[in-house]
């Protein structure tokens, strides 16, 4: 049995959040999935539903793996220095850490991904990629792997992550199995990013 923090933050991308969850959460691979927010309080997603933290921040930081959503919101409500020194403190015990969109972004900030590679949304890449200046930023990727570190581009792009860590831990063919009984595609290949030519960054 493995534990995963996956951090919540008001604002925070609904499918981001719930797409990797959804994969991450199979049964198959006995991952504990807790709920993590700065309080205990109810915490409102972008689109408007609420999520209960299972735990916060202050309570806990040792959990095998760890997984940060992204949204327009994460670089306000991430940023403060007890949530920042929280990330780092997870990120140090856990055996994978992964994030989606502007979450990347968070981890680069707190330093966590320094002179490693990664990649974010393509959307909102130039604007946002000199908030972690110490990060080899990937501009063609959907996802990528440094290490211990999964980090993706934009919203759906965090469930090809996620599989991606799967894949990793457990075996492709398990990963495969799972995206099947989701009755999703997975992308594969961490390069496949036409998005990246859409936005002019390559």
């Amino acid at each position: 049995m493995r534990t995963l923090a996956a951090l919540v933050f008001p604002g925070f991308q609904t499918l981001d959040y719930f797409g990797p969850i959804e994969m991450l959460g199979d049964p198959t691979y006995e991952i504990e999935v807790t709920t993590v927010a700065a309080t205990s309080e109810p915490v409102p997603s972008r689109h408007g539903q609420r999520v209960v933290p299972d735990i916060t921040m202050d309570e806990r930081t040792d959990y095998d793996l760890l997984f940060i959503p992204g949204g327009d919101s994460a670089l306000e409500e991430c940023t403060t220095s007890e949530t920042l020194q929280w990330i780092r403190d997870v990120s140090d015990n856990a055996e994978r850490v992964m994030a989606v969109c502007t979450g990347t972004i968070i981890l680069g900030m707190a330093g966590v991904l320094d002179a490693r590679r990664a990649t974010t949304n393509k959307l909102d890449f130039t604007s946002t990629v000199h908030l972690a200046p110490k990060v080899n930023w990937v501009k063609q990727a959907r996802w990528v792997e440094d290490g211990k570190f999964f980090t993706s581009s934009g919203v759906s792009a965090g469930i090809d992550m996620a599989l991606g860590a799967l894949a990793n831990l457990y075996g492709e063919e398990e990963a495969k199995k799972t995206a099947f009984g989701c009755e999703y595609t997975w992308h594969r290949d961490p390069n496949e990013d036409p998005f990246a030519k859409l936005v002019g960054l390559v």
